[in-house]
Protein backbone atom coordinates (compact mmCIF):
# COMPACT_ATOMS: atom_id res chain seq x y z
CA UNK A 1 0.00 0.00 0.00
CA UNK A 2 1.03 3.51 -0.87
CA UNK A 3 0.37 5.83 1.74
CA UNK A 4 2.12 8.54 -0.14
CA UNK A 5 -0.24 8.61 -3.27
CA UNK A 6 -1.77 11.58 -4.39
CA UNK A 7 -4.93 12.36 -2.38
CA UNK A 8 -6.29 13.39 -5.48
CA UNK A 9 -6.33 10.37 -6.41
CA UNK A 10 -7.98 8.93 -3.29
CA UNK A 11 -10.41 11.31 -3.68
CA UNK A 12 -11.49 9.87 -6.62
CA UNK A 13 -11.37 6.62 -5.88
CA UNK A 14 -13.37 8.01 -2.67
CA UNK A 15 -15.61 9.39 -5.04
CA UNK A 16 -15.91 6.21 -7.51
CA UNK A 17 -16.32 3.66 -4.34
CA UNK A 18 -19.39 6.53 -3.14
CA UNK A 19 -21.14 5.89 -6.67
CA UNK A 20 -21.69 2.41 -6.17
CA UNK A 21 -24.39 0.75 -4.13
CA UNK A 22 -23.29 -0.83 -0.78
CA UNK A 23 -25.51 -3.87 -0.15
CA UNK A 24 -27.12 -3.83 3.05
CA UNK A 25 -26.17 -5.17 6.42
CA UNK A 26 -28.96 -4.64 8.68
CA UNK A 27 -29.56 -6.03 12.25
CA UNK A 28 -30.43 -9.61 11.54
CA UNK A 29 -27.36 -10.24 8.96
CA UNK A 30 -25.09 -9.03 11.94
CA UNK A 31 -26.43 -11.87 13.94
CA UNK A 32 -26.52 -14.20 11.28
CA UNK A 33 -22.46 -13.19 10.30
CA UNK A 34 -21.74 -13.52 14.31
CA UNK A 35 -23.77 -17.14 14.36
CA UNK A 36 -21.83 -18.40 11.38
CA UNK A 37 -18.70 -17.45 12.64
CA UNK A 38 -19.60 -18.98 15.96
CA UNK A 39 -19.93 -22.24 14.36
CA UNK A 40 -16.94 -22.34 12.53
CA UNK A 41 -14.00 -21.35 15.13
CA UNK A 42 -10.54 -21.67 14.29
CA UNK A 43 -7.03 -21.09 16.16
CA UNK A 44 -5.31 -18.75 16.04
CA UNK A 45 -2.95 -18.17 12.82
CA UNK A 46 -5.50 -20.93 11.25
CA UNK A 47 -8.74 -18.30 10.63
CA UNK A 48 -8.39 -19.08 7.27
CA UNK A 49 -12.13 -19.25 6.55
CA UNK A 50 -12.96 -16.39 9.05
CA UNK A 51 -10.42 -13.85 7.11
CA UNK A 52 -12.10 -15.10 4.15
CA UNK A 53 -15.69 -13.79 5.73
CA UNK A 54 -14.24 -10.60 6.32
CA UNK A 55 -12.11 -9.88 3.49
CA UNK A 56 -15.58 -10.32 1.25
CA UNK A 57 -17.87 -8.50 3.39
CA UNK A 58 -15.11 -5.20 3.13
CA UNK A 59 -14.40 -5.48 -0.29
CA UNK A 60 -17.94 -5.84 -0.87
CA UNK A 61 -18.65 -2.49 0.59
CA UNK A 62 -15.41 -0.97 -1.13
CA UNK A 63 -13.35 -1.06 1.37
CA UNK A 64 -9.52 -1.23 0.43
CA UNK A 65 -8.53 -4.81 1.43
CA UNK A 66 -4.53 -6.23 2.91
CA UNK A 67 -4.25 -9.83 4.28
CA UNK A 68 -0.12 -9.87 3.98
CA UNK A 69 -0.16 -9.03 8.02
CA UNK A 70 0.30 -12.51 10.32
CA UNK A 71 -0.31 -14.89 7.75
CA UNK A 72 -3.99 -14.48 8.55
CA UNK A 73 -4.78 -10.73 9.59
CA UNK A 74 -6.79 -8.47 7.37
CA UNK A 75 -6.95 -4.67 7.35
CA UNK A 76 -9.64 -2.68 5.36
CA UNK A 77 -9.36 0.95 4.92
CA UNK A 78 -12.04 3.03 4.48
CA UNK A 79 -11.20 6.47 3.52
CA UNK A 80 -13.35 9.33 4.82
CA UNK A 81 -15.31 11.70 2.71
CA UNK A 82 -11.74 14.03 1.67
CA UNK A 83 -10.00 10.77 0.39
CA UNK A 84 -8.16 11.02 3.55
CA UNK A 85 -6.53 13.95 2.03
CA UNK A 86 -5.96 15.42 5.50
CA UNK A 87 -3.72 13.03 6.17
CA UNK A 88 -5.28 11.88 10.09
CA UNK A 89 -5.70 8.47 10.91
CA UNK A 90 -7.66 6.03 13.74
CA UNK A 91 -7.38 2.47 13.77
CA UNK A 92 -9.72 -0.55 15.48
CA UNK A 93 -9.01 -3.82 16.30
CA UNK A 94 -11.13 -6.71 16.37
CA UNK A 95 -9.49 -10.15 17.33
CA UNK A 96 -10.47 -12.92 15.68
CA UNK A 97 -9.29 -16.59 16.98
CA UNK A 98 -11.04 -19.17 18.77
CA UNK A 99 -10.01 -21.82 21.59
CA UNK A 100 -8.80 -24.80 22.01
CA UNK A 101 -11.97 -26.07 23.93
CA UNK A 102 -15.15 -28.27 23.45
CA UNK A 103 -18.36 -26.23 23.46
CA UNK A 104 -20.93 -27.53 25.88
CA UNK A 105 -23.64 -26.02 24.02
CA UNK A 106 -26.41 -27.51 22.46
CA UNK A 107 -28.16 -24.50 20.21
CA UNK A 108 -28.16 -24.87 16.67
CA UNK A 109 -25.33 -22.57 16.30
CA UNK A 110 -22.62 -24.41 18.52
CA UNK A 111 -19.29 -25.67 17.43
CA UNK A 112 -19.25 -27.72 14.47
CA UNK A 113 -15.67 -28.32 15.00
CA UNK A 114 -14.30 -30.89 17.70
CA UNK A 115 -12.38 -29.32 20.60
CA UNK A 116 -12.42 -25.94 18.79
CA UNK A 117 -14.64 -22.92 20.21
CA UNK A 118 -15.60 -19.25 19.99
CA UNK A 119 -15.40 -18.83 23.83
CA UNK A 120 -14.20 -15.40 24.47
CA UNK A 121 -16.38 -13.98 22.13
CA UNK A 122 -14.11 -13.11 18.84
CA UNK A 123 -17.24 -14.22 16.83
CA UNK A 124 -19.04 -11.07 18.55
CA UNK A 125 -15.92 -8.60 18.26
CA UNK A 126 -15.50 -9.17 14.18
CA UNK A 127 -19.09 -8.94 13.49
CA UNK A 128 -19.28 -5.80 15.72
CA UNK A 129 -16.32 -4.18 13.47
CA UNK A 130 -17.73 -5.66 10.41
CA UNK A 131 -21.33 -3.83 11.27
CA UNK A 132 -19.14 -0.73 11.83
CA UNK A 133 -17.05 -0.61 8.94
CA UNK A 134 -20.39 -1.30 6.71
CA UNK A 135 -21.84 1.85 8.41
CA UNK A 136 -18.71 3.71 7.98
CA UNK A 137 -18.20 2.69 4.38
CA UNK A 138 -21.79 4.01 3.82
CA UNK A 139 -21.67 7.43 5.54
CA UNK A 140 -18.08 8.52 5.20
CA UNK A 141 -19.14 11.16 7.69
CA UNK A 142 -15.44 12.17 8.81
CA UNK A 143 -12.15 13.25 7.29
CA UNK A 144 -9.12 11.34 7.08
CA UNK A 145 -8.43 7.35 6.97
CA UNK A 146 -9.75 4.23 9.20
CA UNK A 147 -8.01 1.67 9.43
CA UNK A 148 -9.99 -1.84 10.31
CA UNK A 149 -7.45 -4.25 11.97
CA UNK A 150 -9.01 -8.33 12.27
CA UNK A 151 -6.38 -9.37 14.23
CA UNK A 152 -5.10 -13.35 14.31
CA UNK A 153 -4.11 -15.06 17.01
CA UNK A 154 -4.99 -13.44 19.90
CA UNK A 155 -5.01 -16.34 22.33
CA UNK A 156 -1.46 -16.63 23.46
CA UNK A 157 0.09 -17.11 19.85
CA UNK A 158 1.36 -13.59 18.93
CA UNK A 159 -1.00 -11.92 16.67
CA UNK A 160 -0.65 -8.74 17.54
CA UNK A 161 3.14 -9.03 18.44
CA UNK A 162 3.27 -10.03 14.97
CA UNK A 163 1.22 -7.57 12.90
CA UNK A 164 3.36 -4.80 14.98
CA UNK A 165 6.80 -6.76 14.14
CA UNK A 166 5.51 -7.03 10.25
CA UNK A 167 5.20 -3.38 9.59
CA UNK A 168 1.22 -2.59 10.76
CA UNK A 169 2.02 1.18 12.21
CA UNK A 170 4.66 1.82 9.36
CA UNK A 171 2.34 0.50 6.40
CA UNK A 172 -1.53 2.22 7.64
CA UNK A 173 0.20 5.00 9.88
CA UNK A 174 -2.54 6.06 12.56
CA UNK A 175 -2.20 8.20 15.00
CA UNK A 176 -4.22 5.95 18.00
CA UNK A 177 -5.20 2.22 17.86
CA UNK A 178 -8.43 1.05 20.18
CA UNK A 179 -9.63 -1.86 21.11
CA UNK A 180 -13.02 -3.53 22.61
CA UNK A 181 -14.09 -6.53 24.65
CA UNK A 182 -16.99 -8.50 26.01
CA UNK A 183 -17.00 -8.20 29.64
CA UNK A 184 -19.29 -11.07 31.56
CA UNK A 185 -20.62 -9.74 34.96
CA UNK A 186 -21.05 -6.32 33.23
CA UNK A 187 -24.51 -5.61 33.01
CA UNK A 188 -26.13 -5.51 29.67
CA UNK A 189 -25.83 -2.34 27.79
CA UNK A 190 -22.86 -0.72 29.79
CA UNK A 191 -19.24 0.27 28.60
CA UNK A 192 -16.25 1.21 30.65
CA UNK A 193 -13.06 2.54 29.47
CA UNK A 194 -10.75 4.37 32.21
CA UNK A 195 -6.99 5.38 31.63
CA UNK A 196 -3.98 3.39 33.41
CA UNK A 197 -3.56 -0.83 33.61
CA UNK A 198 -6.51 -2.59 32.72
CA UNK A 199 -5.15 -5.65 31.96
CA UNK A 200 -2.41 -7.98 33.67
CA UNK A 201 0.55 -9.14 31.78
CA UNK A 202 1.08 -12.61 31.00
CA UNK A 203 4.05 -15.34 31.92
CA UNK A 204 4.34 -18.40 31.99
CA UNK A 205 6.82 -20.45 33.94
CA UNK A 206 8.56 -24.07 33.87
CA UNK A 207 10.51 -25.53 36.66
CA UNK A 208 11.87 -29.05 36.12
CA UNK A 209 13.51 -30.50 39.57
CA UNK A 210 16.19 -32.93 38.78
CA UNK A 211 16.74 -35.72 41.83
CA UNK A 212 17.45 -39.17 42.36
CA UNK A 213 14.43 -42.20 41.74
CA UNK A 214 14.32 -44.47 44.25
CA UNK A 215 11.87 -47.39 45.58
CA UNK A 216 9.23 -45.58 47.46
CA UNK A 217 10.04 -48.26 50.30
CA UNK A 218 13.64 -46.74 50.64
CA UNK A 219 13.30 -42.92 50.09
CA UNK A 220 16.59 -42.52 52.13
CA UNK A 221 18.45 -43.72 49.12
CA UNK A 222 17.21 -41.11 46.41
CA UNK A 223 16.47 -37.59 46.49
CA UNK A 224 12.42 -37.01 46.18
CA UNK A 225 11.77 -34.52 43.25
CA UNK A 226 8.16 -34.33 44.83
CA UNK A 227 8.62 -33.70 47.93
CA UNK A 228 11.11 -30.66 46.70
CA UNK A 229 8.05 -29.52 44.60
CA UNK A 230 5.78 -29.21 47.25
CA UNK A 231 8.50 -26.89 49.42
CA UNK A 232 9.48 -24.87 46.37
CA UNK A 233 5.34 -24.18 45.71
CA UNK A 234 4.74 -23.02 49.14
CA UNK A 235 7.88 -20.83 49.28
CA UNK A 236 7.05 -19.36 46.06
CA UNK A 237 3.73 -17.85 47.67
CA UNK A 238 5.87 -15.71 50.04
CA UNK A 239 7.10 -13.97 46.67
CA UNK A 240 3.60 -12.52 46.40
CA UNK A 241 3.05 -12.35 50.23
CA UNK A 242 6.31 -11.10 51.58
CA UNK A 243 8.47 -10.11 48.60
CA UNK A 244 6.61 -7.12 46.81
CA UNK A 245 5.28 -3.86 47.53
CA UNK A 246 1.55 -4.41 49.28
CA UNK A 247 0.03 -2.14 47.13
CA UNK A 248 1.47 -4.23 43.59
CA UNK A 249 -1.34 -6.17 42.60
CA UNK A 250 0.10 -9.67 40.81
CA UNK A 251 -0.53 -13.13 41.22
CA UNK A 252 1.61 -16.54 40.97
CA UNK A 253 0.03 -19.96 40.58
CA UNK A 254 1.23 -23.13 40.08
CA UNK A 255 -1.05 -24.95 38.22
CA UNK A 256 0.43 -28.20 36.78
CA UNK A 257 2.71 -30.56 38.49
CA UNK A 258 3.81 -33.74 36.51
CA UNK A 259 6.27 -36.15 37.74
CA UNK A 260 5.58 -40.31 38.52
CA UNK A 261 4.35 -43.34 36.92
CA UNK A 262 3.85 -45.86 39.83
CA UNK A 263 2.58 -45.73 43.07
CA UNK A 264 5.91 -47.63 44.50
CA UNK A 265 8.60 -45.50 42.83
CA UNK A 266 10.05 -42.38 43.72
CA UNK A 267 11.02 -40.46 40.46
CA UNK A 268 14.11 -38.82 39.12
CA UNK A 269 12.71 -35.95 38.16
CA UNK A 270 9.01 -33.72 38.23
CA UNK A 271 8.53 -30.57 36.12
CA UNK A 272 6.02 -27.22 37.61
CA UNK A 273 4.29 -25.25 35.37
CA UNK A 274 2.09 -21.88 35.76
CA UNK A 275 1.50 -17.88 35.21
CA UNK A 276 2.53 -14.99 36.75
CA UNK A 277 0.38 -11.84 36.27
CA UNK A 278 1.40 -8.30 37.10
CA UNK A 279 0.63 -5.07 35.87
CA UNK A 280 3.98 -3.37 35.83
CA UNK A 281 7.51 -4.93 34.53
CA UNK A 282 9.44 -4.14 37.59
CA UNK A 283 7.19 -6.40 39.82
CA UNK A 284 7.54 -9.14 36.83
CA UNK A 285 11.59 -8.79 37.22
CA UNK A 286 10.76 -9.39 41.21
CA UNK A 287 9.19 -12.38 40.99
CA UNK A 288 11.48 -13.91 38.19
CA UNK A 289 14.39 -13.37 40.35
CA UNK A 290 12.94 -14.40 43.47
CA UNK A 291 11.42 -17.97 42.35
CA UNK A 292 14.40 -18.46 40.67
CA UNK A 293 16.43 -17.60 43.98
CA UNK A 294 13.92 -19.57 45.95
CA UNK A 295 14.14 -22.51 43.44
CA UNK A 296 18.22 -22.60 42.84
CA UNK A 297 18.27 -23.07 46.68
CA UNK A 298 15.94 -25.25 48.07
CA UNK A 299 17.46 -27.77 45.44
CA UNK A 300 20.55 -27.23 46.25
CA UNK A 301 19.68 -28.15 49.49
CA UNK A 302 18.23 -31.01 49.09
CA UNK A 303 20.97 -32.26 47.01
CA UNK A 304 19.08 -32.19 43.60
CA UNK A 305 19.43 -29.97 40.41
CA UNK A 306 16.88 -27.97 38.59
CA UNK A 307 16.65 -25.57 35.30
CA UNK A 308 13.95 -22.74 35.34
CA UNK A 309 11.90 -20.90 32.74
CA UNK A 310 10.36 -17.68 32.16
CA UNK A 311 8.71 -16.64 29.58
CA UNK A 312 6.80 -13.28 29.09
CA UNK A 313 4.57 -13.62 26.53
CA UNK A 314 2.12 -10.49 26.17
CA UNK A 315 3.04 -6.99 28.56
CA UNK A 316 0.40 -5.54 30.36
CA UNK A 317 -2.64 -3.09 29.09
CA UNK A 318 -2.00 0.24 29.81
CA UNK A 319 -4.64 2.88 28.63
CA UNK A 320 -3.24 6.10 27.71
CA UNK A 321 -5.03 8.85 29.91
CA UNK A 322 -6.10 11.35 26.34
CA UNK A 323 -7.36 8.13 24.25
CA UNK A 324 -9.22 6.42 27.55
CA UNK A 325 -10.62 9.73 27.80
CA UNK A 326 -12.11 10.36 24.26
CA UNK A 327 -13.50 6.93 24.24
CA UNK A 328 -14.95 7.83 27.64
CA UNK A 329 -16.65 10.77 26.55
CA UNK A 330 -18.14 8.45 23.77
CA UNK A 331 -19.70 5.96 25.98
CA UNK A 332 -21.58 8.35 28.39
CA UNK A 333 -22.98 9.91 25.33
CA UNK A 334 -23.68 6.31 24.09
CA UNK A 335 -24.66 4.64 26.56
CA UNK A 336 -25.71 7.45 29.73
CA UNK A 337 -24.22 8.31 32.57
CA UNK A 338 -25.71 5.06 34.70
CA UNK A 339 -23.98 2.28 32.43
CA UNK A 340 -20.59 4.10 31.42
CA UNK A 341 -18.94 2.48 34.07
CA UNK A 342 -15.34 2.69 35.70
CA UNK A 343 -13.27 0.14 34.14
CA UNK A 344 -12.08 -2.48 36.23
CA UNK A 345 -8.40 -3.68 36.02
CA UNK A 346 -8.24 -7.53 35.45
CA UNK A 347 -5.75 -10.45 36.00
CA UNK A 348 -6.42 -11.56 32.52
CA UNK A 349 -4.13 -10.39 29.75
CA UNK A 350 -4.83 -9.62 26.21
CA UNK A 351 -1.87 -8.69 23.77
CA UNK A 352 -3.58 -5.72 22.38
CA UNK A 353 -1.13 -4.42 24.46
CA UNK A 354 1.65 -4.85 21.92
CA UNK A 355 -0.29 -2.73 20.17
CA UNK A 356 -0.25 0.01 22.83
CA UNK A 357 3.00 -0.70 23.48
CA UNK A 358 3.79 0.83 20.28
CA UNK A 359 1.04 3.86 19.58
CA UNK A 360 -1.29 5.73 22.03
CA UNK A 361 -4.63 4.24 22.39
CA UNK A 362 -7.27 2.42 24.88
CA UNK A 363 -9.01 -0.51 25.05
CA UNK A 364 -12.54 -0.72 26.45
CA UNK A 365 -15.19 -2.92 27.69
CA UNK A 366 -18.93 -3.99 26.16
CA UNK A 367 -21.41 -5.54 29.02
CA UNK A 368 -22.06 -8.95 28.12
CA UNK A 369 -24.72 -9.43 30.66
CA UNK A 370 -25.61 -12.40 33.25
CA UNK A 371 -26.06 -15.35 31.04
CA UNK A 372 -29.47 -15.16 30.38
CA UNK A 373 -29.33 -13.98 26.74
CA UNK A 374 -28.08 -17.68 25.55
CA UNK A 375 -30.48 -19.38 23.29
CA UNK A 376 -32.22 -22.81 24.58
CA UNK A 377 -29.87 -25.44 24.74
CA UNK A 378 -26.67 -23.81 26.35
CA UNK A 379 -24.79 -26.03 28.62
CA UNK A 380 -25.77 -25.21 32.63
CA UNK A 381 -22.00 -23.79 33.01
CA UNK A 382 -21.47 -19.95 34.05
CA UNK A 383 -21.56 -17.53 30.61
CA UNK A 384 -18.25 -16.92 31.70
CA UNK A 385 -14.95 -16.00 29.03
CA UNK A 386 -13.06 -19.25 28.04
CA UNK A 387 -15.75 -21.38 29.59
CA UNK A 388 -17.25 -23.97 27.54
CA UNK A 389 -20.70 -22.80 28.38
CA UNK A 390 -20.31 -19.21 27.05
CA UNK A 391 -21.85 -17.30 24.04
CA UNK A 392 -21.48 -13.85 22.99
CA UNK A 393 -24.77 -11.76 23.75
CA UNK A 394 -26.11 -10.54 20.22
CA UNK A 395 -28.01 -7.58 21.67
CA UNK A 396 -24.34 -5.98 22.49
CA UNK A 397 -23.51 -6.02 18.21
CA UNK A 398 -25.25 -2.77 17.61
CA UNK A 399 -23.89 -0.98 20.51
CA UNK A 400 -20.18 -2.40 19.90
CA UNK A 401 -21.08 -1.41 16.32
CA UNK A 402 -22.19 2.48 17.19
CA UNK A 403 -19.31 2.91 19.61
CA UNK A 404 -16.52 2.40 17.03
CA UNK A 405 -18.78 4.85 14.23
CA UNK A 406 -19.36 7.45 17.27
CA UNK A 407 -15.76 7.24 18.26
CA UNK A 408 -14.46 7.58 14.53
CA UNK A 409 -16.79 10.97 14.46
CA UNK A 410 -15.35 12.04 17.48
CA UNK A 411 -11.78 11.60 16.49
CA UNK A 412 -11.70 12.69 12.92
CA UNK A 413 -14.74 14.92 13.02
CA UNK A 414 -18.19 14.50 11.89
Amino acid sequence: MDTQADPHAHAQAHSDARARPIPEFGADAIVALRRDLHAHPELGFEEHRTADVVAARLAAWGIAVDRSLARTGVVGTVRGRDGGACGRALGLRADMDALPIQEHNRFAHASRHAGVMHACGHDGHTAMLLAAAHRLARDRHFDGTVYLIFQPAEEGRGGAQAMVAEGLFERFPMEAVFGLHNWPGYPQGSMACSAGPVMASANVFQLTIRGVGSHAAAPHRGVDPLLLACQIVQAWQTVVSRNQRPLDTAVLSVTCIHGGEASNVIPDACTLEGTVRAYRDEVVDLIERRMRQIAQALCAGFGAGCEFGFERRAPAVVNHAREAAVAARVIERLVGPGLALRQEPAMPSEDFAFMLRAKPGAYAFIGNGDGLHRDAGHADGPCMLHNASYDFNDALLPLGARYWVDLVHEWLGT
